[in-house]
C-alpha cells in the first residue's frame, strides 16, 4: 500500500479549481464510507483493493488531510475524513442541481437517474416501473440508469440525503421530509413445497392449529403491524432477510411461508409449491413511491414521474 506520511500540522490549500481526477477520488472516498471499508467498496466500484488504497491515499496527499484509519483494528473516519466526506455530499448535490439545471435549458433529455427499489418486484405483472424506464430511455437515450437493490430504510436514507432522486419502497411509516404515493397493490399468500405434510392436505381443513404444528420462516425486514399478525400464530423457526431468503427455505419441504404471489408463480405453475387455503392465509402490501419534499426540480426525474403516471392510468382504463 502506498505510504502516507501527512504530519498533523501539514497544511495545503485545495487547488483553486477541482478537476476530473479529484472528483473521481471523491467518489470512490464516498463510496468506501458507506461501503464501510475497502472490501465491501471493492465490489462496489469494481476495482481492486490496492487501486482503491492508493486512491485515497492520493487524495490524502491532495488535500494534506489523513481521512481515515486502515489496518487491522478496521476501518473509521477521522474527524477530517468525516468533515471530507460531508463536504463530498455537498458537493457531489451541486453538481447534480447544476446537471439538472443545465437539462432544463436544453430540449435534450442528458443526466442520471438514480433509483432504489426493494428487492423481488421484478416479477410483478404490472411492471410499471420497467415500462416508465422503458419510455424514459426512449426520450433520452444518453440519459444514465443507476438502480440500487436496497433495503427500504436504505432507499428511504438515500433519498433523504440526496444519494437517490427516487425509490420503491413498501407503505411501513412515512418519513419526515419525504413524500409518497402510491404505486403497486402486492397479495403474499402461505405457501408451502411439493415435499411437504401440507402440501396435499384439503384447504376445509386448515385452521390455525393446524398450521402452527409446522415449522415457519418469517422475515427478519420491517414490517407493517398489521402484516406481523399475520406471522403471530406461525411457528417460527427461521429468519429471512428478503423473500428470496424465505422461498429458499420454502423449497426446502421443511418450512411453510408467506411469499407474494407474483413471486411464487413460477413455483407454483411448475408444481413445487402451493398456497394453504388461500381465502384464510393472504395479506396485502402497498408499494409507493418516494421522493424527498422540496426537491430540486429535475428534467429526468419529471419525465419519470409522468411516465410511471401514464401506466397508471393505462392500467385503470383496462381494468
Amino acid at each position: 500500500m502506498k505510504k502516507n506520511n501527512l504530519h498533523p500540522s501539514h497544511k495545503r490549500k485545495l487547488a483553486s479549481q477541482l478537476s476530473n481526477f479529484d472528483i473521481r477520488l471523491l467518489r470512490i472516498f464516498r463510496t468506501v464510507v458507506e461501503c464501510g471499508g475497502f472490501s465491501a467498496a471493492e465490489v462496489e466500484l469494481n476495482i481492486s483493493r490496492s487501486a482503491i488504497s492508493i486512491s485515497m491515499s492520493d487524495l490524502e496527499e491532495r488535500l494534506g488531510l489523513r481521512l481515515c484509519q486502515r489496518g487491522r483494528a478496521g476501518f473509521s473516519l477521522t474527524e477530517e475524513g468525516n468533515l471530507v466526506y460531508q463536504a463530498s455530499q455537498q458537493l457531489v448535490a451541486s453538481l447534480e442541481n447544476f446537471r439538472t439545471q443545465v437539462n432544463g435549458i436544453h430540449a435534450k433529455l442528458t443526466g442520471e437517474l438514480n433509483i432504489g427499489i426493494t428487492d423481488n418486484l421484478v416479477t410483478l405483472e404490472h411492471m410499471r416501473v420497467s415500462k416508465a424506464l422503458k419510455a424514459l430511455k426512449s426520450e433520452g437515450s444518453e440519459v444514465e440508469i443507476n438502480i440500487r437493490m436496497i433495503p427500504p430504510n436504505e432507499i428511504e436514507r438515500y433519498v433523504l440525503d440526496g444519494g437517490l432522486h427516487v425509490g420503491v419502497v413498501p407503505d411501513l411509516r412515512p418519513l419526515p421530509g419525504l413524500e409518497y404515493s402510491r404505486l403497486y397493490t402486492e397479495e403474499s399468500l402461505l405457501y408451502c413445497n411439493y415435499q411437504h405434510p401440507l402440501f396435499n392436505a384439503n384447504d376445509d381443513d386448515l385452521e390455525t392449529d393446524n398450521i402452527s404444528e409446522f415449522e415457519a420462516v418469517a422475515p427478519s425486514y420491517a414490517q407493517t403491524a398489521q402484516t406481523r399478525s399475520h406471522y403471530q400464530n406461525l411457528n417460527t423457526t427461521a429468519t429471512a432477510t428478503d423473500r428470496e431468503g424465505v422461498a429458499f427455505l420454502i423449497l426446502t419441504g421443511c418450512f411453510v411461508g408467506y411469499l407474494p404471489t407474483h413471486y411464487a408463480k413460477r413455483w407454483v405453475l411448475s408444481g413445487q409449491m402451493r398456497a394453504l387455503c388461500p381465502q384464510k392465509f393472504n395479506f396485502t402490501t402497498e408499494y409507493q413511491i418516494v421522493l424527498r419534499k422540496g426537491a430540486r426540480p429535475n428534467l429526468v426525474l419529471e419525465t419519470f414521474l409522468k411516465e410511471i403516471n401514464v401506466q397508471d392510468n393505462d392500467k385503470h382504463e383496462q381494468s
